[in-house]
């Protein structure tokens, strides 16, 4: 493991929904491994703004830079608090970014829904879950399946009205992004991926994965989250 580098800025990680902050162990050790500090937040997923407000509390404790990663609706998440003076640069992950007055549940509006809207569960509090076989056919279908199985077992559940929370600044339009696109993800197609990193001016790649790349494509992930990094780096 090389040293740490104490002039490059801080990754944070915001996760989204169904996959929480651990399933990033994979990309944060091989960050880790490149000398970087690595923050990964364990968002409540219960409201657009209490979750930024956790994202936000995390930064604060930073004494450098950061770059935000954001997966899925984290995507949402670190829109809103990338407009912190201390965030440098986002990284999209298979993920939505809203513009100003839009809220994730907009993207795709234009499209067919996904196929698996019809089998989400939902609580008596206002809780999303996947059950198994969901996880298994969509969030996780390019995994083994005994990892799939654990996924689903420890998936964190969004509240749906936070997939209607409207975001009130957009930060990557003022800050550098760019955006992974999953080429085999069945929860959110590609061809609206590609529509948010064209519309977000971010550089963008593809990987062959699924909605979960950290997991399917750690090395990969990684290497796009270290690009930004060396961005920074050379001011």
């Amino acid at each position: 493991m090389m040293p740490r580098d104490s002039d490059a800025p801080t990754v944070m990680i915001v996760h989204g929904a169904w996959a929480d902050a651990t399933s990033w162990r994979e990309v944060i050790a091989l960050l880790q491994a490149n000398g970087l500090s690595v923050v990964a937040v364990h968002n409540p997923l219960s409201a657009l703004a209490e979750d930024v407000d956790a994202v936000t509390r995390a930064i604060n404790l930073r004494p450098s830079p950061v770059v935000l990663v954001g997966h899925g609706y984290g995507g949402t998440v670190i829109t809103q608090a990338g407009n912190h003076p201390g965030v440098v640069a986002l990284v999209y992950i298979a993920a939505c970014a809203p513009d100003i007055g839009e809220a994730m549940g907009d993207a795709g509006n234009d499209g067919p829904s996904p196929a698996l809207i019809d089998r989400i569960e939902v609580d008596a509090g206002g809780f999303l879950y996947l059950p198994q076989t969901v996880v298994l056919e969509f969030l996780a279908h390019d995994l083994p399946r005994v990892e799939a199985m654990v996924l689903a077992a420890v998936q964190p559940p969004i509240r749906a009205s936070a997939l209607l929370d409207r975001v009130t600044e957009a930060a990557w339009r003022t800050k550098p992004s760019w955006y992974v696109v999953t080429d085999e993800d069945r929860i959110i197609s590609p061809v609206l991926q590609r529509e948010i990193a064209t519309r977000i001016g971010a550089r963008f790649s593809s990987v062959r994965a699924g909605h979960v790349p950290f997991l399917s494509r750690p090395k990969e992930t990684a290497e796009v989250i270290l690009g930004a990094v060396d961005f920074v780096r050379r001011g």
